[in-house]
C-alpha cells in the first residue's frame, strides 16, 4: 500500500483494470438470448437461461468481494470517494422511486376516472379488494419496526456497539422475511389474479416489485451483517451499511404510499 498509494497526490480512487465488466455483459446477452428463445419454443433456451442466471451471480459476487477489498483492505475508499459513492446511490434511489411513481401514476389514472371497460367504477365491478386491516396493515408494521432497527443499528456502529448492531440488524433480516411469508401468503389467498382487470395488474405488479425490491434490501443487508460480523466497518467507515441504509428506508416509504394508495384508499 505504501509503494502504490503513498504516491497518490488526490484522494479519488482510480479504479484498476477488471474483466468483471466484461464477462458481466457476456453472460447478461447469453441470458437475454436465452429467454428469447425460451419465450418461442427453440431448443437451448432454458440451458442459455440457466447459464446466463449463474454467470451474472459469479459476476456479481467477485466483482462485489473486489469493491469489498478496496475498501476494507486497500484503503481505496477515502472520504471523497464515499461521498461519491453516497450520492451515486441516492440518484439510483431517485430512479427508483421513478419506477413506483409509474405505477401510481397508473393506478389514479385509471381510479380517478374509470372507463366503461372496468364499468365506470373503481374497483372495477366484480373485484372483490383486499381489507387494509389484515396482513397489510402487520406488514406495515413489520417494515416500520425494521426501519427502526435498522437505524438503530446504524446509531450502534457510529457508536462502536458491535453486539447491539448485530442484534438490531438481525431483527430487521427477520421482519423481512416475515414481510415476505405473509406477501406470498397473501397472493395465494387473494380473491383476484393479475388478469383480472387493469385493478388486478396494477396491485400484484406494483406489491410485486416492492416485494422483489424487499428481497433484494434483504440480501444487501444480509452482506452488511456478514461484513459487521468480520469487523469490516468502523465507527467512520461504513459506507457499504450506509447504502443499504438508505435502499431500506426506500423501500420503507415506497410501502407506506402501496399501503395508503393501493389497500386503504380502494377498501375504503
Amino acid at each position: 500500500m505504501h509503494s502504490v498509494y503513498s504516491k497518490i497526490k488526490h484522494p479519488f480512487h482510480l479504479v484498476d483494470p477488471s474483466p468483471w465488466p466484461f464477462f458481466g455483459s457476456f453472460f447478461v446477452l447469453g441470458f437475454t438470448m436465452g429467454m428469447v428463445s425460451l419465450m418461442h419454443g427453440f431448443q437451448g433456451g432454458l440451458p442459455l437461461v440457466s447459464l446466463g442466471q449463474l454467470g451474472i451471480l459469479f459476476v456479481m459476487y467477485v466483482w462485489w468481494r473486489d469493491v469489498v477489498r478496496e475498501a476494507t483492505f486497500e484503503g481505496c475508499h477515502t472520504q471523497k470517494v464515499q461521498a461519491g459513492l453516497k450520492l451515486g446511490m441516492i440518484l439510483f434511489i431517485s430512479s427508483e422511486v421513478m419506477f413506483f411513481f409509474a405505477f401510481f401514476w397508473t393506478f389514479f389514472h385509471s381510479c380517478l376516472s374509470p372507463t366503461i371497460e372496468i364499468g365506470y367504477s373503481w374497483p372495477p365491478f366484480g373485484i372483490q379488494v383486499l381489507s387494509p386491516w389484515g396482513v397489510p396493515f402487520l406488514n406495515t408494521l413489520l417494515l416500520l419496526l425494521s426501519g427502526f432497527t435498522v437505524t438503530v443499528c446504524h446509531h450502534s456502529i457510529v457508536w462502536g456497539n458491535k453486539k447491539i448492531a448485530l442484534v438490531s440488524l438481525f431483527c430487521t433480516l427477520a421482519c423481512a422475511q416475515v414481510f415476505l411469508w405473509l406477501q406470498v401468503f397473501e397472493y395465494i389467498n387473494a380473491p383476484f389474479l393479475i388478469c383480472d382487470s387493469v385493478y388486478g395488474s396494477i396491485f400484484f405488479m406494483a406489491t410485486g416489485f416492492h416485494g422483489f425490491h424487499v428481497l433484494i434490501g434483504m440480501i444487501f443487508l444480509s452482506v452488511c451483517f456478514w461484513r459487521l460480523q468480520a469487523d469490516h466497518f468502523t465507527r467512520t467507515h461504513h459506507v457499504g451499511f450506509e447504502c443499504a441504509v438508505y435502499y431500506w428506508h426506500m423501500v420503507d416509504v415506497v410501502w407506506l404510499f402501496l399501503f395508503v394508495v393501493v389497500y386503504w384508499f380502494c377498501g375504503n
